[in-house]
């Protein structure tokens, strides 16, 4: 189950966000001042884009790249027991889906 989004973000850790739809919500976010992180399968010029932007990336999906994160981002791309989203779960952290960040 997701939750919509919260006020308060907190840390964002946007899972996939190599991909056009999420490293464009990376985008607004670091504009708006967020602090965001995130996680994708491969390296990409969109992940060195918000690299040079300020983000912090993971390659690799893994439990502990959420650590400190306030806020995990998914899009329906990412599949059930995708380990990061299960940890954000399991330790309380919202997990929010993408359509809800546009909203």
């Amino acid at each position: 189950m997701t939750s919509p989004t919260p006020f308060d973000l907190g840390p964002a850790h946007i899972v996939g966000i190599g991909g056009i739809g999420m490293s464009g919500i990376a985008d607004v976010m670091i504009t708006m001042g967020y602090e965001v992180q995130g996680s994708d399968i491969r390296e990409s010029d969109n992940i060195q884009r918000l690299r040079e932007r300020g983000a912090k990336i993971f390659i690799g999906h893994k439990a502990e790249n959420v650590k400190g994160a306030g806020t995990v981002i998914i899009s329906t791309a990412i599949k059930s027991g995708n380990p990061e989203v299960d940890a954000a779960r399991a330790a309380g952290i919202p997990v929010v889906r993408r359509a809800n960040m546009l909203a």
